[in-house]
């Protein structure tokens, strides 16, 4: 019996033994659902190259614009993939926060769970120089006689809801709006929009031309020091945009920590925090319970939001 043992045994370890294969051993997809060239893109194209050096596998960015206000084409990717850490999310607030409750049936039941956050997008409210405004309070004064048409990136995320409750709350409305997978110098320059809600990042070749009415920001953005944060305008606003690294709920620890070892070296390295000290931008490392308790906190803000816009 012992040599049928044996072969059963062996048997038993061959078939299983890629199973328990050791992460990663094929090549793992980073998906950004927004074009290239911003900051979430930049930082996590850092983070791949270096996930790729440490474990000698190939280590792509993939970019799935298109679901500004759902229904989010690149989360739904991460969520319908197996578990196993081979693709990973880079998302802002709007997935992981309010993403199952907008009618994505594949973001149902809050199926991602944090890896860690790493960046604090600067993001503003802007126009163009010659625009006849230059606070919020200018824009609301004119804006109860005219038209005044708002760019975003699209309606259910964080600084678009911002934006909107912050009028709401300076008693004007918007003549229209409208989502853009990009917002950047040529959006106000073509009239597309009068005001944008756009990184900082995406506007530096033209800030010299532009007035930046507001950060939406825990602070004042370090490029534009004159600039006054949300919380200074409206305290009941006070949220800013974030971006960070989600996996399936049910990836294993494990694999997380692996990821995480990397994308916490990543960004704090010399490369990325001259990235920050260029665009404004906060670039750090929030481990994962850390992050779990900001996306609850996000959640109650956001309701309060949400209430102001009802």
């Amino acid at each position: 019996m012992k040599p049928i043992l044996t072969a059963l045994t062996a048997a038993a370890i061959g078939i299983a033994g890629p199973a328990f294969a050791e992460y990663p051993e094929k090549p793992v997809t980073f998906i950004v659902p927004w074009p290239p060239g911003d900051l979430e893109d930049i930082l996590t194209r850092m983070i791949a190259e270096d996930f790729q050096e440490a474990y000698g596998v190939a280590a792509a960015v993939v970019n799935k614009p298109g679901g500004g206000g759902g229904p989010f084409p690149g989360a739904i990717d991460v969520a319908t993939a197996p578990a196993d850490g081979y693709m990973i999310g880079s998302f802002v607030p709007a997935v992981p926060v309010i993403g199952h409750e907008i009618g994505i049936p594949e973001l149902e039941g809050e199926v991602f769970d944090p890896i860690g956050i790493f960046l604090t997008y600067p993001f503003v409210i802007a126009s163009m120089g010659n625009a006849p405004y230059s606070t919020m309070e200018e824009l609301a004064a004119y804006a109860q006689d005219n038209d005044v048409v708002l760019g975003h990136f699209g309606d259910v995320l964080t600084p678009t809801q911002v934006t909107k409750a912050l009028s709401t709350n300076m008693g004007f409305e918007w003549a229209a709006d409208a989502a853009y997978d990009a917002l950047d110098c040529n959006t106000l320059a073509s009239g597309d929009a009068d005001v944008i809600n756009t990184t900082l990042q995406l506007i530096l070749p033209c800030l010299d031309q532009l007035n930046v009415l507001v950060s939406i920001t825990g602070e004042r953005i370090s490029r534009v020091p004159d600039t006054p944060a949300i919380g200074e305008v409206d305290p009941t606003l006070d949220i800013a945009l974030w971006n960070g690294l989600f996996v399936h709920e049910d990836t294993p620890q494990d694999v997380r920590d692996k990821i995480a070892a990397v994308a916490s070296e990543t960004v704090m390295s010399e490369r990325a925090q001259a990235l920050s000290a260029e665009t404004g931008a906060l670039v750090y490392w929030m481990d994962a319970a850390a992050s779990a308790e900001l996306i609850e906190t996000d959640k109650a803000t956001l309701a309060g939001i949400s209430a102001i816009l009802e």
